[in-house]
């Protein structure tokens, strides 16, 4: 056994069972696990995707709204213990796989289009 395998195997262990498929530009609600003190609660991030990196247990997917007419942005890693679940609000019409250019717009031209099946 070598060392590749013996890495491929604890990554594997690290894996969630079951992954909530969203893509890049869906509008998502992230329900975040956040310890304060002693105390455990869920706060939800609703923002649109903007990326998804990496792949097997190191995947990591960002995710920016707008909170106060401030852009804030968070990276989570997709398969944390911290991310309960992720919910998809709506799908996004998306061309590219990053969409770093949505962050110089604004208001409306920060939207995605939507995606109709």
């Amino acid at each position: 056994m070598n060392a590749s395998e013996i890495i491929k195997g604890i990554e594997d262990a690290q894996k969630k069972e079951e992954t909530d498929s969203f893509r890049v530009g869906d509008t998502v609600k992230v329900h975040a696990i956040i310890k304060e003190g002693n105390r455990e609660r869920v706060q939800i991030f609703e923002g649109t995707v903007l990326k998804r990196q990496g792949g097997s247990n190191r995947e990591t997917f960002t995710v920016r709204k707008f909170s106060n007419g401030v852009g804030v942005e968070k990276t989570w890693p997709l398969h944390s213990p911290h991310v309960k679940k992720i919910e998809v609000v709506r799908r996004g019409k998306a061309r590219r796989a990053k969409l770093n250019y949505l962050r110089d717009r604004i208001g409306k031209r920060a939207k995605v289009k939507e995606l109709v099946r």
